[in-house]
């Protein structure tokens, strides 16, 4: 009986233990990380008179998520250990998108979807890839390549139609399989492809309205 009594004592206390371990393993606080949004674009671009909404860009589940994708496989999809971007990727893309179109100086207003702005023509973005890849050389060699992808569709909301639609994709080598270099990359990434969207956007909307000229 004793013997029963202190084997129970001792499986008790062996599970506590493997709780208490699992409970600190996931109260440890994940590294969050920043992007930013593009600041420098070509001295060409057009000035338009026009109000433009951005809306939340549509994701698949695996990029719709506050965790950082790495596929180490086409096939599988995995993400960092202890480390998440600050809100979910499509989120974080509206705002850079939103802050881009800003501090390129060339539109007479821009906002995101939910802050009720009457816009002229609306943003509708997609975004089709935002992870890290492995590869592999032909020597073995391993490296990690971020690849985002983004397409980009033109509303005009005075005709409710599109009136362009492209897609933008940039692919960034990271110099090490180190979280800082990883983010670094989509960074670098993620700015190419917004200044490229963001120009050509604004070159398409500036076009549009010169041929359409109406009070909206």
């Amino acid at each position: 009986m004793i013997r029963l009594f202190l084997l129970v004592l001792a499986l008790g206390s062996l599970g506590a233990c493997t709780g208490l371990g699992t409970l600190r393993q996931a109260s440890k606080p994940n590294d969050l990380y920043l992007l930013t949004p593009k600041s420098t674009f070509s001295s060409s671009l057009p000035r338009v008179q026009k109000q433009i909404v951005v809306q939340e860009p549509t994701a698949t589940a695996a990029v719709n998520t506050d965790q950082i994708a790495i596929q180490p496989t086409p096939l599988q999809v995995q993400y960092l250990p202890r480390a998440r971007w600050v809100d979910r990727a499509p989120l974080i893309v509206q705002a850079l998108l939103v802050e881009s179109y800003e501090n390129s100086g060339k539109v007479a207003a821009v906002g995101r979807s939910t802050v009720g702005l009457r816009a002229d023509y609306v943003i509708v973005p997609d975004l089709r890839e935002f992870q890290g890849f492995v590869v592999s050389d032909v020597e073995g060699t391993k490296t990690i390549r971020v690849e985002v992808r983004m397409n980009i569709k033109i509303i005009d909301e005075f005709e409710d139609k599109i009136i362009a639609s492209s897609s933008f994709r940039e692919v960034v080598a990271s110099a090490s399989d180190s979280t800082p270099d990883l983010v670094k990359a989509f960074d670098d990434a993620l700015g190419r492809t917004m200044r490229d969207a963001v120009e050509w956007s604004v070159r398409r909307i500036n076009t549009h309205a010169a041929n359409n000229q109406r009070s909206y």
